[in-house]
């Protein structure tokens, strides 16, 4: 069943490749959607695809990558809202 997952990332997330790397983590698990760092310091994630792939994409920004130090994770779910294409950088 296709979700939509609308994630906000705390902590030591921008200037870390996290935005890269989650475009890379969403791409390998067919995940739709963008990415893009918010002027707050966050980074913001919206997602469509399927749920467990989701839920691993999820998981994954719990951590993030090797050089960002994740504080805290906002998620909320909701129906697919027809986002479909590849996972983009928004800038």
């Amino acid at each position: 069943m296709r979700r939509h997952l609308e994630v906000t990332v705390h902590g030591r997330v921008q200037g870390v490749g996290f935005r890269q790397a989650t475009r890379r983590m969403a791409a390998a698990l067919g995940v739709s959607g963008a990415v893009r760092n918010l002027p707050n310091g966050t980074v913001h994630v919206v997602a469509e695809g399927d749920a467990a792939a989701l839920a691993h994409l999820l998981s994954w920004l719990h951590q993030g990558p090797e050089r960002a130090g994740v504080e805290r994770v906002d998620a909320a779910w909701a129906g697919a809202e027809s986002i479909d294409g590849d996972f983009v950088i928004d800038a």
